[in-house]
């Protein structure tokens, strides 16, 4: 049975970072077909209304989760929106590829910015709410969180931090009932490359080497990184905390 047939998420209520596109969109869909209402976060105005119109159970809300005060705006908005918060998902982020010879203070300063410091004010704008419902949080890292990524350090820098995180606040928050769990895709079939600046010959050149790298000769897939999601946040999962969950065809076997 396909996991959004099950009701494990009817009329809970899920806030999604990053939902204007490739697995923050994923997650939202797979989320509303599961009975959530959700909250879909993003820059992009236009890109949000086009995950809402996948489903009439997500709203949105765009904004810069980057902002002062935007955690708060984030939460609020939710729970005044339904009366409660049950799933966190902290899947907004950026990549950069920056040898340590180009090294640049503002690139460094923007990725623990939105990789670190945002997902950090979210949960704890989130937590008083998530204790009420027995909630959980999961972060999206990646791969390169826990396996070196030559060229692109500091982006692997802030995804391991990421994983410190969920660990250190799986333990704290246990005892609360409060789980936090992350999945950490390998590449994956989105737009985080382009976002990131590069070229598509350049993208294409990537893209090109992943395949050759994975073990099972396919990128990641936004819908099958959104069912891992939905499996680790799933409410009956309750001895699952603190664990990150690598989807990303063998590679960090190699």
């Amino acid at each position: 049975m396909p996991l959004t047939d099950l009701p494990h998420f009817t009329d809970r209520v899920a806030v999604v970072t990053g939902a204007g596109s490739g697995i923050g969109r994923a997650t939202s869909i797979a989320l509303a077909e599961a009975g959530a209402h959700v909250l879909g976060v993003g820059r992009r105005k236009n890109a949000l209304e086009e995950t809402a119109r996948s489903h009439s159970g997500i709203a949105i809300l765009p904004l810069d989760i980057c902002e002062e005060g935007a955690a708060d705006t984030v939460v609020d908005t939710a729970v005044k929106r339904w009366g409660r918060l049950d799933l966190l998902v902290n899947n907004a982020g950026t990549t950069a590829l920056m040898p340590l010879a180009e090294t640049d203070r503002a690139v460094v300063t923007g990725l623990f910015d939105l990789n670190v410091t945002a997902p950090s004010m979210l949960a704890h704008a989130a937590l008083p709410h998530l204790r009420d419902t027995s909630g959980s949080i999961v972060n999206v890292s990646s791969t390169y969180g826990h396996r070196p990524l030559p060229g692109g350090a500091h982006y692997a820098a802030t995804k391991s931090a990421l994983e410190q995180l969920t660990r250190s606040w799986a333990l704290e928050l246990a005892s609360e009932g409060v789980r936090v769990n992350a999945i950490a895709p390998g590449p994956t079939e989105t737009d985080v490359l382009a976002a990131a600046g590069l070229s598509q010959d350049t993208i294409d050149g990537i893209r090109q080497q992943e395949r050759e790298r994975i073990p099972t000769g396919r990128l990641g897939d936004p819908k099958d990184i959104a069912d891992w999601i939905l499996r680790i946040a799933d409410p009956l999962g309750a001895p699952v905390t603190g664990q990150v969950l690598t989807i990303d065809g063998g590679l960090e076997l190699v």
